[in-house]
């Protein structure tokens, strides 16, 4: 227990100090990036203040990780210089057992940060990109042109040439209309829909139906109409980005992608990687472990070193596995965890070869 609460001791004050370090120099990297956009803007000095501070959650977010992976790298390291392991090790005592504090102090914050994340992560950051898109005048508009989306599982196919949200109403509309079967029914041309409350009203419609090879045009039926009842948000430009949102709603926005039929294997691996990031807390410290001790010189410098170096080569790897995941290389689910299934096994070699 007296080993225990001195490693915790030593542990502790490194860990707070430098995840606010990291924190502040994300922050400071953020304001640098738009600084610019900010001033030629005419953004307030209030104004920006609010969106670093909401952007701070964030930040505090992406550094836990690299923040343990030092705290941890360093506190062995400096055991390992002043000889102080030296006594544990003689005591019978293992490497292993000695960081075990350590590792469950990680097991738990892993899950802390999925809870922070989902829960004053999300909120703030979408605040933040909202009060930055303001300040920056990059506003976006809800229309949208060239839309594709299926309905009534694939049953009901819409093109357009363009939707405006303020009237609710599609331009230059194509409909496609399948039986159960996946067989044609019919097919609707539009010069437009308006949004009736339940249902899309056609003007300029007709319709059109093959009988024995024979292409048929007629009215449109109130049959047909009836079954147009697809919401005019679906058609908006309301792209969502899963950063900002969280876990329960990142998964109605994929279900709605797939039910329509757009591209969803991007916001899937985001998705999965929000449940797949918090747990490097946990394998940064078998990595920490295996790092510490190579060296009884500039304890601070090589342990800094160490830990940025291995956090950059987990983010450059995460983005490489997460664009493999978007354009179909990977699967989403290995787009997110991949990093982690690699990290975990580099861990458990450097932690086999660590000094004890």
């Amino acid at each position: 227990m007296a080993l225990v609460k001195y490693l915790m001791k030593k542990f502790i004050p490194l860990f707070v100090g430098s995840l606010f370090f990291f924190s502040f120099v994300l922050v400071l990297v953020d304001l640098f990036m738009n600084l610019w956009g900010f001033i030629s803007n005419g953004a307030s000095l209030v104004e920006v203040g609010k969106i670093m501070v909401l952007y701070f959650p964030k930040t505090t977010w992406y550094a836990a990780p690299l923040a343990i992976l030092f705290a941890v790298s360093y506190t062995l390291s400096d055991f390992y210089a002043n000889n102080e392991l030296v006594a544990v090790f003689a005591s019978g005592v293992p490497l292993i057992k000695f960081t075990f504090p350590l590792l469950v102090f990680s097991f738990v914050m892993s899950f802390a940060l999925f809870v922070f994340e989902d829960t004053v992560v999300v909120p703030t950051y979408s605040k933040k990109i909202q009060m930055q898109e303001k300040a920056l005048n990059q506003q976006k508009t809800l229309n949208n042109d060239k839309i594709v989306v299926m309905s009534e599982k694939g049953n009901i196919v819409y093109k357009a040439d363009f939707y405006d949200n303020s009237a609710k109403r599609l331009y230059s509309l194509y409909i496609v209309i399948r039986n159960e079967d996946k067989t044609l029914n019919c097919v609707v041309r539009a010069d437009s829909a308006l949004w009736m409350e339940d249902h899309w009203k056609l003007s300029g419609a007709v319709k059109y139906t093959l009988a024995d090879d024979t292409l048929i045009s007629s009215e449109v039926d109130s049959e047909t109409v009836q079954k147009l009842t697809e919401l005019p948000e679906t058609f908006r430009n309301n792209t969502v980005s899963i950063e900002t949102v969280n876990t329960r709603e990142a998964k109605a926005y994929i279900n709605h992608l797939m039910r329509v039929g757009l591209p969803y294997a991007e916001p899937l691996s985001v998705y999965y990687k929000k449940f797949a990031f918090p747990f490097i807390m946990f394998i940064v410290v078998f990595l920490s472990v295996g790092l510490s001790g190579k060296t009884r010189k500039n304890v601070m410098l090589i342990s800094l070193a160490s830990c940025i170096s291995a956090a950059v080569l987990y983010y450059v790897f995460q983005m490489v596995t997460m664009l493999m995941a978007k354009f179909g290389v990977l699967s989403p689910f290995m787009g997110a965890w991949l990093p982690v299934f690699l990290f975990v096994v580099l861990s458990v070699v450097l932690l086999k070869y660590a000094r004890t």
